[in-house]
């Protein structure tokens, strides 16, 4: 297979996870008291994907301003989406957490990922699914030394 049909394939298999996460997480956001805007939402789940980082970190990775950043955190923690747990050897140093309420927000929108892979599978042999795996784990490998 050629490295162009390969990418467009990758794309395609990109865009569709992507379009599944967003229909799933704008189905969440309900604009209510203590709701997650999208801003908010895209914030935690970096910060959960991160695990644990510090504002910092969080602030580097998404390219803003320690002061914007924790505004940001701010608002989570007041929503009760994330807390801060200092570090025991350099108490001026926190990490981020999540919380069981964030859990369970992130966890409503994985499902259908879950059921959509599913179906996909049960029409592959065991081989397949063993070369799959093979396969995604050296492209996440791959995309980690990107980042």
């Amino acid at each position: 297979m050629p490295a162009s049909k390969l990418s467009e394939s990758m794309s395609e298999l990109y865009k569709n996870l992507r379009l599944s996460h967003y229909r799933n997480l704008f189905a969440q956001l309900q604009e209510k008291a203590g709701s997650l805007s999208a801003t908010e939402a895209f914030s935690a789940e970096v910060i959960y994907l991160l695990d644990q980082p510090t504002i910092g970190e969080f602030a580097d990775f998404i390219g803003i301003s320690q002061p914007n950043a924790s505004y940001k955190v701010n608002s989570l923690v007041t929503k009760g989406y994330l807390e801060r747990v200092s570090n025991e050897e350099d108490h001026r140093e926190a990490h981020l957490h999540v919380t069981k309420k964030f859990l369970d927000y992130y966890g409503r929108q994985l499902p259908d990922m879950k059921s959509a892979v599913s179906s996909a599978i049960s029409s592959f042999t065991e081989q397949e699914v063993q070369l799959l795996c093979r396969l995604f784990g050296k492209l996440n490998r791959h995309l980690a030394t990107q980042a």
